[in-house]
């Protein structure tokens, strides 16, 4: 298959790419390297089936594929929150530029959504159900309603035109080729780790987080991009073992040898102060479950940030 890959130089996108490839399909990387990077994709440039093209989802598509794979969106508060509007009219007018092309070519279309529809959880594990706690004019809203906003145009596609949708809510993933500025807890962790910083925690490090490595959440992908038709989602897709702030940090100053301290920061507004997936639904269709385990993630993922810093 010819699959688009909207956000495709991005850290998923990238990873997402390779995968693609690896399993033999031809890829169409989009991207307007906002938060992307060509050098994500470096290694692919030579590749007869791969193209990288510069252009943003906003814009009008106009390509023949066998399936769309949308990753297209600022996805860390540090990058969201510098760019609101560009993020809700990525979110919004991207999910209606690959839902028309979607149509038109009648093909499967793949939506990465976010546990942030969720917002504040009221409930724990947050199974795809819950409704979702979240302030609509808060700094957070501009990629939190974004995305709820692509997860009802994907829905009402698929109800008034037929349109095949497969929609993923992300939970918290890390790996290699994160930035190491985005401002995601894993990230920022590593860096000040590995430069023998004090570890930034906001409030008192006892929000909690579920931490997905990067290849265990792209096979999720996989599997369900290419699942039978009628499975449309929204499906979880994160690791099921939720640690403290704290926890993390400790795991991360021992994995990297640092000497790194503690320093707490006020919290940031609508925070969420849980984080953790039920995957019933990912076990029990796509047959997925992570199988790489927080200390194995962060080795990994530290020793690649060396090779960067």
């Amino acid at each position: 298959m010819k699959i688009l890959v909207t956000g495709g130089a991005g850290f998923l996108g990238s990873h997402l790419c390779e995968r693609l490839l690896r399993d033999d399909h031809e890829v169409i990387a989009l991207d307007n390297m906002c938060t992307g990077s060509r050098i994500n994709v470096e290694a692919l440039k030579d590749n007869p089936k791969f193209e990288l093209i510069c252009q943003d989802v906003t814009d009008p598509l106009n390509f023949e594929v066998d399936g769309i794979m949308n990753l297209a969106c600022p996805a860390s508060p540090v990058q969201y929150q510098k760019f609101p509007i560009q993020t809700i009219k990525t979110s919004v007018l991207g999910a209606i530029n690959v839902l028309d092309l979607a149509y038109r070519l009648k093909v499967p279309v793949f939506q990465a959504s976010t546990s942030e529809v969720y917002g504040d959880p009221a409930i724990s594990p947050q199974n795809e159900e819950y409704w979702g706690n979240v302030n609509p004019i808060g700094i957070r809203a501009c990629y939190d309603e974004g995305k709820r906003s692509a997860e009802t145009l994907f829905f009402d596609y698929h109800r008034q035109y037929g349109t095949q949708i497969k929609v993923a809510r992300i939970f918290n993933t890390y790996g290699p080729r994160m930035s190491f500025n985005d401002g995601r807890v894993v990230s920022n962790f590593i860096v000040q780790a590995l430069k023998d910083e004090p570890i930034t925690i906001y409030g008192e490090g006892n929000q909690t987080r579920s931490f997905c490595y990067v290849s265990d959440l792209i096979e999720g992908f996989v599997r369900l991009m290419f699942s039978n038709q009628e499975v449309t989602g929204p499906i979880n897709l994160g690791s099921p073992h939720e640690f403290t702030m704290l926890e993390l940090a400790e795991r991360v100053i021992s994995t990297t040898n640092s000497n790194s301290k503690i320093a707490f920061h006020k919290l940031p507004q609508d925070d969420p102060k849980q984080r953790k997936p039920d995957i019933s639904k990912a076990r029990k269709i796509l047959n997925w479950n992570p199988t790489i385990n927080l200390e194995e993630g962060l080795a990994l993922t530290s020793t690649e940030f060396t090779t960067r810093m």
